[in-house]
């Protein structure tokens, strides 16, 4: 019988991570227990705030004592869904899918990137860490073998409605899309996509208001 979800907000969860990466680090440190005031400082989000979120799924902390950050850890990774690791599928494997591979902190939250897919002749039965590429065209059969529920694209825009359809098809129901467009997908599937030219055009505009009101 699986355990059952814990619903938050999704402002909260956008917080969430935060905390757990913040938290973590203290349980690295071997520290016992945290304020929410010391998790605030670590943060850079509002202490108010930081019990607030934390109180939606009953993590209370003791007065004068805090949090006990073994238990805080353990709550966080339930609720965010990282008590089991997650299998995931890259495909697209150029210098942002090869950056994705490389990155060493996703294991801590409970990511492990088991299979790669590209439409390169060249790469094609190569290894990145270990791990072998794929042709794209077996990427139904392995993913559905495997039973594989997480997809990463990271293909040109033109191809990742195609990517995205054929993980729909071989069961994948969570997809996390870096391809400039928005992807469709049904309502049983959640995604998530990351506009990387978007975000940094948001950038550019708030270091532009910020240069008007006299920042330098």
């Amino acid at each position: 019988m699986k355990d059952p979800v814990i619903k938050v907000t999704k402002f909260t969860l956008k917080r969430l991570p935060h905390y757990y990466r913040f938290v973590s680090t203290c349980l690295d440190k071997g520290l016992q227990f945290i304020s929410s005031e010391e998790i605030a400082k670590g943060v850079q989000i509002n202490a108010v705030q930081i019990r607030r979120d934390l109180m939606m799924f009953e993590a209370i902390g003791t007065p004068g004592v805090g949090y006990s950050v073994e238990e805080l850890h353990s709550k966080l990774g339930e609720v965010l869904g990282l008590k089991n690791v997650n299998e995931a599928v890259i495909i697209g494997i150029g210098r942002l899918g090869r950056a994705i591979i490389d990155y060493p902190g996703f294991e801590r939250y409970g990511l492990k990137i088991v299979g790669l897919f590209d439409s390169d002749p060249g790469v094609i039965a190569t290894k990145i860490n270990g791990k072998e590429i794929f042709a794209v065209d077996e990427l139904e059969h392995i993913v559905g073998r495997l039973h594989i529920k997480i997809g990463i694209i990271t293909v040109p825009d033109e191809w990742a409605q195609s990517v995205a359809d054929t993980l729909i098809k071989s069961g994948v129901k969570a997809i996390w899309n870096f391809a400039p467009v928005d992807i469709r997908v049904p309502e049983d599937v959640v995604v998530r996509n990351e506009d990387l030219a978007a975000g940094l055009a948001t950038l550019c505009h708030l270091f532009a208001g910020k240069s008007s009101d006299g920042f330098h």
